[in-house]
């Protein structure tokens, strides 16, 4: 066998090497970003979940106060579903736009004791809780996700092939600081 031939079958072995490094880096990535999208779902799927429990306030308000139940019902009608191509900005501004509306609904409750003597309303409240807990949880399992993802897009050699495929690092959801204003559910 001759040298030349030698070299080019190193060669073909070698790019061979590579291509199926290169397969092998992209389906990490494509796996690691589905769980990515998988987990902004659960997380707009809790957050329905809460905007489904805040339209049942809203209903218990009807009772009581015309105006407010139709500016809580104007509210809620302005939500945006969050889903697996959503953005960790998206998820806080739905986050966000949620906490004013709760706000909104606990300043009503406490004009009207009678409301928040409601057995409905005490249920409902009790799992409003629940939910907040739910989405506190997605938040936590979606950023955990996101730290593995950033991990593999980082890392060199495989950020070499995040790079040529269009991988970028996706942004954490912000930490539980922004809602401390979070209006208390145990009244």
């Amino acid at each position: 066998m001759s040298v030349g031939i030698i070299i080019a079958i190193i060669a073909i072995v070698l790019v061979a090497l590579i291509v199926v490094w290169v397969i092998s880096v992209q389906r990490r990535l494509v796996s690691i970003d589905e769980l990515c999208g998988n987990a902004m779902s659960q997380i707009g799927v809790q957050q329905n979940t809460r905007w489904d429990a805040l339209n049942a306030l809203a209903d218990l308000t009807k009772q009581y106060d015309e105006h407010e139940y139709n500016t809580l019902k104007d509210v809620i009608a302005h939500r945006q579903p969050i889903t697996a191509n959503s953005t960790a900005a998206d998820a806080e501004a739905q986050e966000n736009f949620l906490t004013q509306a709760m706000s909104r609904f606990m300043a009503v409750a406490e004009q009207y004791p009678d409301l928040k003597a409601n057995t409905m309303y005490i249920e409902t409240m009790q799992g409003v809780k629940q939910y907040e807990e739910n989405v506190r949880l997605a938040r936590m399992t979606y950023n955990d996700t996101v730290t593995k993802f950033n991990r593999v897009v980082r890392q060199f050699p495989t950020s070499l092939v995040a790079g040529m495929l269009g991988f970028p690092v996706k942004d954490y959801l912000q930490t539980e600081e922004a809602k401390k204003d979070m209006p208390d559910m145990k009244r």
